[in-house]
């Protein structure tokens, strides 16, 4: 450990306290799809994306200036520019893409892969093997979403489902580094910089995409565009890659298998949509496979 990880990487916390925040992240990550929808009432996809990176930079702009956090080590660089690539531009622009055309039920169980594609980049990274046991479990959940998502498209993925396999993959590598980084570097401080070094993309499609495409600020546009930049984009990665530097990726990645159910009561309360008949199902039993997961050696 360098002086300077020394220097600003927080204190740590127990297991516990590790697994709790990391759960409190997972909610506060279910909302994201719902709020999508609502912030696409009033922008475009692009402009959607621009803006909830953009204001999310700013935000970290502001907390990094205040805190008079000096910048990364060059070492950690790549792994902050995975961050800001996967997590602040290509997860949030396909996964709005793609809610254009698939339910916010459909969208959250497709992404229930996620945990998995992040355990395996995880392990593709630090050379680190979760046990058998823990493979079999996180498998079995992810067989569970793929086999519901052929379902629902009749045997075919859809343009929405090709969007958030994508999303999946670019936002699990995001995760992936920036649980490996949490490990060096307060896990604010990892998302901060990353939507920080995301500012020149966020910029220029915002500028570009404000013209292109018309907003209308209605009052769910604005609560759901002020979640997913405040919260979806900032916040809840706060403690979310505090929580994977406490338990390990591959623990903290299995939570997120919770996510999916979380979403489908928040499409049925808040955007009072219909779920397809087998997405409890599906949900259920990937939710069933953390107990295993979270049991396993990872």
């Amino acid at each position: 450990m360098t002086a300077q990880d020394s220097a600003t990487r927080a204190p740590a916390i127990s297991v516990r306290t590790g697994t709790s925040l990391a759960a409190a992240a997972v909610v506060a990550f279910s909302l994201s799809f719902p709020a999508t929808v609502w912030a696409l009432e009033g922008f475009g996809p692009w402009t959607s994306t621009g803006v909830r990176a953009l204001l999310a930079g700013v935000i970290a702009a502001i907390c990094l200036f205040v805190a008079r956090v000096p910048l990364p080590e060059r070492r950690h660089w790549a792994g902050l520019l995975t961050v800001a690539g996967g997590c602040v531009i290509g997860f949030p622009l396909l996964t709005t893409l793609a809610l254009q055309t698939s339910t916010t039920a459909h969208s959250a169980v497709v992404i229930g892969i996620l945990p998995l594609a992040t355990v395996v980049i995880s392990s593709l990274i630090t050379g680190r093997r979760p046990s058998r046991t823990f493979w079999t479990a996180a498998g079995l959940g992810a067989l569970t979403v793929a086999a519901f998502t052929l379902q629902q498209s009749h045997g075919l993925p859809t343009i929405g489902d090709l969007y958030l396999f994508g999303a999946l993959i670019v936002c699990a590598a995001g995760y992936a580094q920036g649980g490996r980084l949490a490990q060096h570097l307060p896990g604010w401080q990892v998302i901060a910089w990353g939507v920080v070094a995301a500012l020149p993309v966020s910029v220029i499609v915002t500028v570009i995409a404000l013209p292109a495409e018309p907003v209308q600020l209605t009052t769910k546009a604005i609560v759901g565009m002020g979640y997913i930049a405040a919260i979806s984009q900032f916040g809840a990665f706060v403690v979310w890659y505090r929580g994977m530097a406490a338990i390990g990726v591959p623990k903290a990645s299995q939570l997120q298998l919770a996510q999916p159910l979380i979403t489908l009561v928040w499409s049925v309360v808040l955007m009072g949509e219909h779920l397809p008949v087998l997405a409890p199902v599906a949900a259920v039993v990937v939710l069933a496979c953390i107990a295993v997961t979270q049991r396993a050696s990872a």
